[in-house]
């Protein structure tokens, strides 16, 4: 089956089936939060990006075989209405970049930092701060040993552009990441997964980075 990245609230997951990796999509909320499920092929630990909501079905997703962890993108409320009761139900470890950590009611057990290495099985995601949307916000970067990469970026980038930032500081910071670590860093091919709607690549979006600044959004 073809991966689309293109889900509803409601709907099925999508299956990005990879050679180490699965990574199921599913949306959730009144927001349409992305929450997103990987799957180490060798070991079969579990990973769930951001607990948004709906925690039946994010635990329906998940299955008998449980998390070994739960990673939150962000501190806004609508990634993690759903993480009590999911670390309740399974025991998850929690993560959360270090700065946002304290605006998420539920405790972190491992606070991330730039560049810290986020485990599922024998996988390893790379963690990202960027600051702008929030303090503490941190983008996943899967380098695929068999292909290129994947990077999870919660709301600090989506198709058409950076996440929403509320003044000119805010917006510069969080561009400049963006176009040192991600940009600056991955190729065209590498895959976006943002935390709402549908998925993109850098390739897409890299011809609109200028556009993006003089604008200011």
């Amino acid at each position: 089956m073809t991966y689309s990245g293109a889900v509803k609230v409601g709907g099925p997951a999508d299956v990005h089936e990879l050679p180490a990796l699965m990574i199921s999509k599913v949306a959730v909320g009144p927001m349409e939060n992305n929450a997103y499920l990987l799957r180490c092929r060798a070991t079969g630990e579990q990973l769930l990006i951001d607990a948004a909501d709906d925690a039946p079905t994010l635990l329906t997703l998940i299955g008998d075989d449980g998390i070994a962890s739960v990673v939150t993108t962000h501190r806004h409320g609508d990634h993690w209405q759903a993480l009590a009761e999911v670390v309740a139900a399974t025991g998850a470890t929690t993560y959360a970049g270090r700065y946002d950590a304290e605006g998420i009611p539920v405790p972190t057990d491992v606070p991330v930092d730039d560049g810290d290495t986020v485990k599922v099985g024998e996988s390893s995601l790379r963690a990202l701060h960027l600051v702008g949307h929030t303090p503490g916000s941190i983008a996943l970067v899967y380098d695929d040993p068999h292909g290129h990469a994947h990077v999870f970026t919660g709301d600090c980038l989506f198709p058409g552009g950076p996440g929403r930032t509320t003044d000119p500081a805010g917006f510069t910071s969080l561009l400049d990441g963006l176009e040192a670590k991600i940009f600056g860093a991955l190729p065209d091919e590498a895959w976006i997964y943002p935390g709402h709607g549908n998925d993109s690549t850098l390739g897409a979006e890299r011809p609109h980075l200028a556009e993006w600044r003089e604008r200011g959004w």
